[in-house]
């Protein structure tokens, strides 16, 4: 299954390159599982989410500020591909 990925960010806090960087690591990580990846300027000020289809699987807000790379490509891949070996940004 491919799954479709949007990364809405605020437009207003200049999170657009950060956006743009996220989406860069998971087409990477993930590119036999990625059909679209997205980047989507949100009307909300401080939102920073990422999206597989419909289901927010990282929340900026929720998650207390931004998680380094490896923790989103850990959120990603136990949602779209729990068997995937991450290497070094694997749990420890």
């Amino acid at each position: 299954m491919k799954y479709q990925i949007t990364i809405e960010y605020c437009p207003k806090c200049n999170w657009m390159m950060r956006a743009a960087w996220i989406a860069q690591e998971l087409l990477v990580t993930f590119e036999e599982e990625i059909e679209l990846m997205s980047l989507k300027p949100s009307p909300s000020s401080g939102s920073f989410i990422i999206w597989i289809g419909d289901k927010a699987v990282y929340d900026r807000k929720t998650f207390g500020g931004f998680a380094e790379p490896k923790v989103i490509k850990q959120l990603i891949r136990d949602f779209i591909a729990p068997d995937k070996k991450l290497g070094h940004s694997d749990h420890k």
